[in-house]
């Protein structure tokens, strides 16, 4: 059901996304010497795409046959294809294989039942040593989304004490909420509040 939710979501439109990288992971990425990336939620590729220009090989992973297409699509028409591998997964079933200097979660967010901290537990285990975790979230829904406008979504510091991560082994580089501006339905520009964690793994074993 899932798969078949977000590919119907995606048909929806011709592209649901604008394209580009996040700005959060473009903030908090650009300083890491590149390596082998895992972008969770890969969408239509716009995160992905850009670490494969900066030198990253990259597993981008979604659950949507329909974005995974469009994400090859626009890898190709990048010139990055060759460094990207896409794959289908339910994080809920299966997961990657693999370490990763770099693995992202940008909105790893669904309306369909999703054991999100079981699968952010399993990025962490993920990353190498001296590896970096990078976990952006949405704070809360936006104006425009009566639906769940009472539906609460947790903070960076709940976020970081559902990882789980043994003590001494990780060092907290950010857990902080941050502002971005987006543009409703209607056109108007919205702030919204987002949250970034980011955490590395200790390069030796404590």
């Amino acid at each position: 059901m899932t798969a078949e939710h977000w590919d119907a979501r995606y048909r929806e439109s011709e592209r649901l996304w604008s394209g580009k990288p996040n700005d959060a992971l473009v903030r908090e990425v650009s300083d890491l010497s590149p390596g082998r990336a895992l972008d969770l939620g890969c969408g239509e590729g716009g995160d992905a795409v850009w670490l494969a220009r900066r030198g990253w090989r990259v597993t981008a992973v979604d659950v949507s046959r329909v974005a995974l297409e469009r994400a090859a699509r626009h890898a190709a028409e990048a010139g990055v294809a060759e460094r990207i591998d896409f794959q289908q997964h339910d994080l809920g079933e299966s997961f990657p294989a693999g370490e990763f200097e770099l693995v992202s979660a940008h909105f790893l967010h669904s309306l369909v039942d999703m054991p999100r901290e079981e699968i952010l537990r399993t990025a962490a285990s993920a990353v190498v040593r001296g590896g970096v975790l990078l976990i952006v979230s949405h704070g809360g829904f936006p104006p425009w989304d009566h639906e769940h406008a009472d539906v609460r979504l947790p903070t960076p510091q709940e976020i970081l004490a559902d990882l789980h991560l043994p003590e001494g082994q990780w060092e907290v580089q950010v857990c902080a909420e941050h502002e971005r501006i987006q543009t409703g339905p209607d056109g108007t520009p919205v702030t919204r509040t987002d949250n970034t964690l980011r955490v590395r793994r200790s390069t030796v074993s404590r």
